[in-house]
């Protein structure tokens, strides 16, 4: 089946057509494909067609299922080019950083299709030996997932794994910006003929859509990757029954890069997550705290790698980064560096539109230091390639400032001393605390506190998410 860019919904094991949205390139404003675009009506199909499937889908067995994510794992790879050419058109992504998107959507089909073994039934002994317990692990049911668009095929692999693995039937929202390469992932599903209602995915308005899919009673499992706003909605909108909540919310991380560090790692570590993906990447550092001893050294070296980055889209190899999401993100980042600004902080590069290109909703790798705590930038999530600079004097100081926000998804700490790094880690209220460097794989928990979410994606334990545990107690008889 050849792939384009005109878009059909999946539901309920076939391809649905209405009306269509068109899809922009953020790259070059151009239009690049349409997608079919959900009301009401598709949203209560999907949720019927889930509801249905849950006892057949739960029920296969196991061996089956598995299959049936092999099946999904091998159309994926056979459909490489498409998957990475939706990635990178809808979301102006260069081409090599398309490859992370679709490895991840192989590697979690893969991982939970292995993982999903290993959960055994277990037994707990009887103090009075009159009776018998069994553990056993049962699909939840019916699950609802909103995709955040930043990584259009990441963030879908994360709940499609484990909701496959596990035997939950369910319903996939991916972002009204970004819904091709979520929808060809429905094409695929359709090609390979897997079971109807085992897998629904839809894109529409969010207020409609989305509160219509939270409000039913047939969710056992809302999952959400995206903003802390978000979450909070859609908690209050599914409250309508109880219901489990997954979800990855939005981060305000910390940096801490003391005067013993390795400055040039940090330097590298902070530049890359703050440039990669335009800075819209939850776990980049919003706040770099530098000891005041090398916090003009440090800055230099920031500015040297910001400079560096070329700033463009295509499928060349000379492109680092691409632009923001859409020209709404563009001016919205460029709103907190000019309120920033007239906060008192300095502007070390960057802070604006590049000359070239001169379409697309780009934005300059920007280096801002003396940043004020009064400025917006300090305390919301800026999702944009702009590094804030701070200082701090001595451990105590930069723990307290790091701790001082209401997100805890993930903290950095560049020291040699690690006697120090350990006190830090222990006192970062972070979900996740990455000491001298970065990494991120599928048996890795990813995961918040605080503000920035509950349960897990990523690793074996989200399949807990997944998975209701059942007890069942035999009596011993003579």
């Amino acid at each position: 089946m050849k792939m384009g860019f005109e878009k059909s919904m999946y539901i309920n094991g076939e391809l649905v057509s209405a009306s269509h949205r068109l899809v922009t390139c953020p790259g070059t404003g151009e239009r690049i494909g349409s997608a079919a675009w959900a009301d009401v009506k598709h949203a209560l199909q999907a949720l019927k067609a889930a509801d249905d499937a849950f006892e057949s889908w739960a029920r296969l067995p196991l061996a089956e299922r598995i299959a049936w994510m092999n099946k999904l794992r091998d159309a994926v790879i056979a459909n490489e080019e498409h998957l990475r050419e939706c990635v990178h058109l809808e979301t102006g992504k260069s081409w090599a950083a398309t490859q992370e998107d679709f490895e991840s959507l192989v590697n979690a089909l893969q991982f939970y299709a292995d993982e999903i073994t290993r959960f055994r039934e277990e037994s707990i002994p009887d103090r009075e030996g009159s009776h018998q317990h069994a553990l056993v692990h049962e699909p939840v049911g019916v699950v609802v997932a909103y995709i955040a668009w930043n990584f259009p095929l990441l963030n879908l692999a994360f709940k499609l794994g484990p909701a496959m693995a596990a035997g939950c039937p369910i319903i996939i929202k991916p972002s009204p910006k970004t819904p091709l390469a979520a929808y060809a992932v429905g094409e695929l599903c359709h090609q390979i003929g897997l079971p109807k209602g085992a897998v629904n995915i839809i894109c529409g308005d969010d207020p409609e859509i989305g509160d219509t899919l939270s409000a039913s009673p047939i969710p056992a499992l809302l999952t959400l990757i995206g903003s802390t706003q978000t979450g909070r909605h859609i908690m209050k909108v599914g409250a309508s029954s109880i219901k489990r909540y997954s979800m990855e919310l939005g981060g305000n991380a910390p940096a801490l890069v003391f005067d013993d560090a390795d400055l040039d790692l940090a330097a590298e570590i902070v530049a890359a997550l703050k440039f990669g993906n335009t800075g819209q990447v939850c776990v980049a550092p919003n706040r770099v705290y530098v000891h005041e001893a090398v916090a003009e050294q440090f800055a230099a070296k920031l500015v040297e790698r910001a400079k560096a980055v070329r700033v463009g889209f295509g499928r060349d190899e000379d492109v680092d980064m691409g632009p923001l999401i859409d020209d709404g993100a563009l001016a919205r980042v460029d709103a907190l560096v000019r309120d920033a600004l007239s906060h008192g902080a300095q502007l070390l590069t960057g802070g604006q539109r590049p000359e070239k290109p001169d379409v697309g909703s780009f934005y300059e790798p920007t280096v801002l230091s003396g940043v004020s705590r009064s400025a917006r930038i300090y305390g919301e999530e800026v999702f944009g390639p702009v590094i804030s600079l701070l200082r701090f004097s001595n451990e105590a100081e930069g723990l307290t400032e790091a701790n001082n926000t209401d997100a805890g998804l993930t903290a950095y700490v560049f020291t040699r001393d690690l006697a120090k790094a350990e006190r830090c880690a222990a006192r970062l209220r972070f979900g996740e605390v990455q000491i001298n460097g970065v990494k991120y794989a599928i048996d890795l928990p990813h995961g918040g506190i605080k503000q920035s979410g509950i349960g897990c994606d990523c690793s074996h334990l989200a399949l807990h998410d997944y998975l209701a545990i059942k007890r069942i107690t035999r009596a011993n008889t003579a």
